[in-house]
């Protein structure tokens, strides 16, 4: 591949841009962070000059684009600042020309027109009291109607111009599905599929319509029949497209109590997204490529498939019957109970009926995968990938059995299926899916080969948990709506924490639960936040549930339930919620209250409700005067206006733990109360020096001490920070950078707080300064600070130096150390740490010369390829081996060594190329975009190439969806300058329902704000200190 100039020679003009881009005068916006975009910005308020940019980039190098790079035309307005034309708006403030004519006098109406507007107005309001005293009549668009007559609905205009029978993206309850008799057929030359699906359904409502889902199908015939009949009568269907619902015109009316056959014939393409029944693709060992069909339903998709009642709540059972070509295997929910020849020369996989259960958890996938298995306690558990990674499937297996073992043992109910298939899947978006039977995972978290890092198998093993769990945990017992999500997502992100730590100790999650919580922290502390259980009623809300709130807030209350009752009662309640709900569905109120049965300590409904139903969490401020200690609860609000109204009526139960001086084991000495009311007050002895609230940070809210508290903790952790566990130290770290960010304490105290790292050899609390201090660093660099971010980087060097030059680069067998180092030499390496730098350098080079012999440690690949790729114009020779590889983790850190180059061309170049699918795949586009943001070099064309493309990217990924999230707040959530705070705004507002409504949006406009908050408030206390 062609070698380009590196931009890094040049690299401090686009600061330059960055500082002048700044305005004199600040346009007028709507605060997005307070509230949805009801009136976006219309795209001609600002004016995008993509050839200004262009000119810009030529600019950088001081050179004229040559033949070769006007490829990258398009691309080359990514430079991300973009050039507003504000000229028209500020001179529609200021011109003369806009208001009235100077000296024109005022005239005033003759007495007849005046006499005329008044008639007029008599006759108005007397019509309007004759309509509104008329006996026995509605008036309506349709015309008078009976007061015994319902009122007429406005219905919505179905796609051939009917009126379309029903008002709501939910579902009616007239009729509801019993069992599905489904038949498939994909073709995987013409990438297109036939179905055919019998639904029995019961009729709860005497009815002429049947409102169900389907998405992209092409329905040719529809016909039904009573199920005690055999001739069925033809019926017709209208589609409203914007909530993909149809409604099948029934000849005759259906009536309440008895059962039908509904069936329905259609055709469609295989999805070129991630959702619905999609194709896939991969090359085998000889480079020739394969094609496979797989499923993604969860949550909306299921409808892209077959037409069905496409909600949690209407579960049934389903027949699946696949055909399929002779060199193709299938698979689906169930065990295949037989194999027919069919016409064509197609082969029909029949399978066994399903137990009951919601389309959501429908899979099938067709493709020429191979497995392995083993039957563990009557279940046959097998593992399934393409044929060249085969070898890659044995720890999956193995700890599958495991874990399958240890949940029908906690849950005290078995498995209820005979099979469970793991499926690893080349093109998959998510993690993985849970599809009852059939679990769908990506690559990289299903496969793991011996050379690869401790950390990646530690991966593996918690997506297999936390699917493991799904199969009691929302298919056994399901939400009953998508606003309850985080009973199936927050209950196994739990479960698979908990799971591991007793089956597999060495692996040692609980740090990364840690982490987890404070992430979940982070984003609850923002107003775009939502309720753990919160209201949804649109797909793209819809969407958005599959966030950090219902995953890791879920998880973390849980965890401070857990800590608040014995083991012994919290799993009763486990046990007694999956008995009493089995095959069912349920709502938050279900859990509390198969919880309460086991303990009478607390009201756990009214205790978990504080946590379910608002939004946020307290900080609880200590006050501490002799013996007496004052606690008073607030909601931890970052609020940009500084306003606390909107945080006033926030009250949580909140079970407060605390150690001190006085008595300081954990397991001994744990004192606990459940805060109330707004305050409250305590006594401690009198020789107390400190207290530590929220032991090992089980509880999700944030505590802080005051000054005088502050200063005692600080002191001991100056002078023996071991007296506190390594858990307490970092969310004493994490609690005083947040409490910075809203102005709580100064950026002094907490440099203060920081000076005992030098100390610190234990993980967490190292691993949670790093990711802090870094922030700061970057939002410095960015924002073109180069004095400060000098003396920043130097600062946070100084704090580690010891600990950097201790680590190992030889294999290292712990996994608390992988982590450690990884950090560690990946923070020192970014910032031209120079024995970093040597040692890394050295690596690549032997690794380059002969790549067979080198072995790099699997946790410092990503370090020692960036650096090759910075330091030694080793790009190709990464990207060569990206190509070749097989395994999938180590693949993924070369893509982010790749995306950290400094060469902008190549950037746009690899940016480009998963867009479009070529050689990396588009699945890898969100991490690319944030990896390629987290650089000076290329954030600003990270946000262009959004902006370029935005179109493009949400055909591939759903708007709401996870992906969407990572590439919104990736690419813009370290903008602190007004300039782009107002161009983000305008963007999104420009999209209108293409974007402009997403939470996503609220967050990034709502981080940014923050951002220029905290360089506003701290930039010049942080230059008097370091």
């Amino acid at each position: 591949m062609e070698s380009f100039q590196s931009l890094s020679e040049c690299a401090s003009l686009p600061r330059n841009m960055i500082e002048n881009s700044m305005f004199e005068e600040e346009p007028d916006v709507v605060d997005l962070a307070k509230e949805p975009t009801t009136y976006p910005l219309e795209p001609d308020d600002v004016v995008y000059e993509p050839r200004s940019s262009r000119l810009l980039v030529r600019g950088l190098g001081e050179n004229e684009l040559d033949e070769e790079e006007e490829d990258y035309e398009s691309s080359a307005r990514l430079l991300g600042m973009s050039f507003m034309n504000r000229s028209s708006s500020l001179r529609s403030n200021s011109s003369p020309y806009g208001g009235q004519v100077a000296g024109r006098a005022c005239s005033f109406p003759s007495a007849r027109s005046l006499l005329v507007g008044a008639f007029v107005l008599v006759v108005v309001a007397s019509v309007a009291m004759v309509i509104y005293f008329l006996p026995k009549c509605t008036f309506t668009k349709e015309g008078c109607h009976k007061a015994n007559q319902s009122m007429a609905l406005i219905y919505p205009i179905a796609s051939k111009g009917q009126l379309f029978p029903w008002t709501s993206m939910r579902l009616p309850r007239a009729v509801s599905p019993v069992h599905y008799d489904l038949t498939l057929q994909p073709n995987l030359t013409t990438m297109k599929f036939t179905g055919s699906v019998t639904i029995t359904v019961k009729v709860n409502e005497d009815t002429k319509n049947v409102v169900l889902h389907s998405s992209g199908l092409d329905i040719s015939k529809i016909s039904i029949r009573p199920v005690e009949e055999n001739q069925p009568k033809l019926a017709q269907y209208v589609e409203y497209h914007p909530w993909q619902q149809i409604a099948v015109q029934c000849p005759e009316t259906l009536q309440k109590g008895r059962r039908y056959d509904l069936k329905l014939e259609y055709s469609a393409n295989l999805s070129d997204s991630y959702y619905g029944f999609y194709k896939s693709s991969y090359r085998d060992k000889d480079g020739e490529q394969r094609w496979l069909a797989a499923t993604q339903f969860e949550p909306l998709a299921a409808r892209m498939a077959f037409p069905c009642f496409d909600e949690p709540a209407f579960k049934a059972t389903f027949l699946i019957k696949i055909n399929r070509d002779k060199e193709y295997i299938s698979l689906s929910n169930m065990p295949k109970n037989k194999t027919i020849p069919v016409s064509g020369g197609f082969y029909q996989d029949v399978f066994d009926k399903s137990v009951t259960m919601s389309t959501y958890l429908v899979a099938f996938i067709v493709a020429d995968f191979k497995n392995i298995s083993m039957e563990a306690n009557g279940t046959l558990v097998s593992v399934y990938a393409v044929p060249d990674k085969l070898d890659q499937v044995n720890h999956a297996l193995e700890t599958a059995i495991k874990l399958l073992d240890f949940y029908n043992c906690y849950f005290q109910m078995p498995y209820p299926l005979q099979k469970l298939d793991l499926v690893a899947i080349p093109d998959f978006q998510a993690g993985a899916m849970e599809n009852w039977g059939l679990i769908t995972f990506r690559e990289t978290s299903l496969l793991y080969e011996n050379t690869s890092s401790l950390l990646d198998k530690q991966l593996v093993t918690i997506v297999i948990a936390h699917e493991l769990a799904h199969q009691w945990f929302g298919n056994l017992v399901t939400m009953e709506w998508w606003n309850d999500l985080w009973l199936n997502e927050g209950f196994a992100t739990f479960m698979e924490f908990m799971s591991i730590e007793r089956i597999f100790p060495d692996l040692n999650v609980g740090d990364d639960f840690l982490a987890m919580r404070f992430r979940a922290m982070g984003k609850d502390s923002l107003n775009s936040s939502h309720p753990i259980t919160n209201q949804v009623a649109t797909a793209e809300q819809v969407e958005e549930m599959f966030d950090s709130v219902s995953y890791e807030k879920g998880a973390s209350i849980l965890l401070m339930l857990k800590s608040s009752l014995t083991e012994e009662q919290f799993q009763k309640g486990v046990v007694h919620y999956l008995s009493q709900h089995k095959n069912a569905n349920t709502q938050s109120e279900d859990l509390w209250a198969s919880m309460s049965q086991f303990t009478k300590k607390a009201n756990i409904t009214e205790l978990m409700k504080s946590w379910t139903l608002q939004k946020g969490f307290p900080l609880v401020t200590v006050t501490r005067n002799g013996t007496k200690m004052t606690l008073q609860q607030e909601r931890f609000l970052l609020s940009v206006d500084n306003s606390s109204s909107s945080s006033s009526s926030y009250l949580w139960q909140v079970p407060l733990t605390s150690i001190n001086s006085s008595c300081s084991n954990a397991s001994s000495c744990k004192s606990v109360i459940l805060l109330k009311e707004q305050s409250a007050t305590i006594y401690v002895p009198e020789e107390v020096q400190w207290v530590k609230f929220n032991i090992d940070m089980e509880g999700f809210y944030m505590v802080h001490y005051g000054e005088d508290g502050w200063r005692d903790l600080i002191i001991l952790l100056k002078s023996n920070h071991s007296a506190l566990s390594y858990q307490d130290r970092a969310s004493l770290i994490s609690d005083i950078f947040g409490l910075a960010r809203l102005g709580k304490v100064s950026i002094q105290q907490v440099l203060n707080l920081t000076c005992y790292l030098v100390n610190e050899t234990s993980t967490p609390p190292v691993t949670e300064a790093l990711l802090q201090l870094n922030h700061i660093y970057r939002l410095l660099d960015k924002r073109g600070l180069l004095q400060l971010t000098a003396r920043m980087k130097a600062y946070i060097l100084e704090l580690f130096e010891k600990l950097i030059a201790n680590q190992s680069w030889n294999e290292e067998v712990s996994i608390t150390q992988q982590k450690l180092r990884s950090s560690l030499l990946g923070t020192a390496c970014s910032y031209n740490h120079e024995i970093c730098i040597e040692k890394a350098k050295n690596i690549f080079l032997n690794w380059t010369k002969s790549p067979a012999n080198v072995s790099i440690p699997a946790d410092l690949m990503r370090t020692v390829f960036t650096v090759g790729i910075r330091h030694c114009d080793g790009w190709d020779s990464v990207l060569e081996a990206y190509s070749n590889s097989s395994f999938e983790a180590e693949r993924e850190k070369m893509l982010q060594a790749l995306a950290s180059s400094a060469d902008i061309r190549k950037l746009i170049w690899l940016m480009q190329t998963s867009l479009n699918g070529e050689d990396v795949r588009t699945q890898e586009l969100p991490l690319i975009l944030t990896t390629i943001s987290k650089n000076f070099e290329g954030h600003l064309y990270a946000w262009g190439f959004v902006k370029e493309n935005w179109d493009k990217i949400i055909k591939k990924f759903n708007l709401g969806s996870f992906a969407i999230h990572n590439i919104v707040m990736g690419t813009t959530s370290e903008f602190s300058t007004q300039a782009h705070l107002f161009e983000v705004k305008n963007f999104f507002g420009s999209l209108k329902d293409k974007g402009s409504q997403l939470r996503s949006v609220r967050e990034a406009v709502e981080t940014i704000q923050l951002n220029i908050q905290w360089m506003d408030r701290n930039v010049e206390a942080l230059s008097h200190s370091l």
